[in-house]
């Protein structure tokens, strides 16, 4: 497998976000790698992205979205469950892709369809937050000769506030993968 290079994250974000499926997550937990491949992502677009953190501005929460591309944006949700999300796009523009699902690849042997159960089985809480992803415990990789894959287009999930930017096809996935979080 092939580590991606940071030029790969600064492109436009809905490019990425198609691009990331069937890529895979590693994350080296105490030796031992974890691995996923990338099934299903949401693009966020920036400040004027209504559904995205960053629509709020540059606070102490977003500034990693803010900063520049190839890091993770780790956050928590509901007090409960971790969201991973790839920053993308040159420094100051708010821009991240969030990973939904992976398929389990690797020592992986919980569920994986969601955000919060993707970084339960990953073993990604709040202190990867603004980890670079050219590290070596944890980063996104491709292999030489990936087959190539059928991506489907819908509208994002749980942002029903974010008026017309709702109904923006920013959620992307492999069609037919069992391990797409909802359909």
């Amino acid at each position: 497998m092939n580590k991606l290079k940071r030029a790969f994250y600064n492109r436009p974000t809905k490019l990425i976000a198609q691009e990331l499926l069937g890529k895979y997550i590693v994350h080296v937990v105490d030796g031992i790698e974890k691995i996923g491949k990338i099934v299903e992502v949401e693009a966020y677009l920036g400040p004027q992205d209504l559904a995205a953190h960053s629509s709020k501005g540059l606070t102490e929460r977003t500034k990693v979205m803010f900063g520049p591309p190839g890091f993770a944006y780790v956050y928590l949700i509901y007090g409960v469950h971790h969201c991973f999300n790839v920053v993308t796009e040159a420094e100051g523009n708010g821009t991240a892709i969030l990973l939904r699902a992976i398929e389990p690849i690797k020592n992986i042997h919980e569920r994986t369809q969601g955000p919060g159960l993707l970084t339960k089985a990953m073993q990604i809480d709040k202190q990867h937050n603004a980890c670079d992803l050219l590290s070596d415990h944890l980063y996104i990789a491709e292999l030489p000769d990936a087959a190539p894959i059928s991506i489907v287009k819908r509208p994002r999930i749980g942002v029903d506030y974010a008026k017309h930017w709702a109904k923006r096809l920013l959620r992307f996935y492999i069609k037919n993968n069992p391990f797409v979080s909802k359909l």
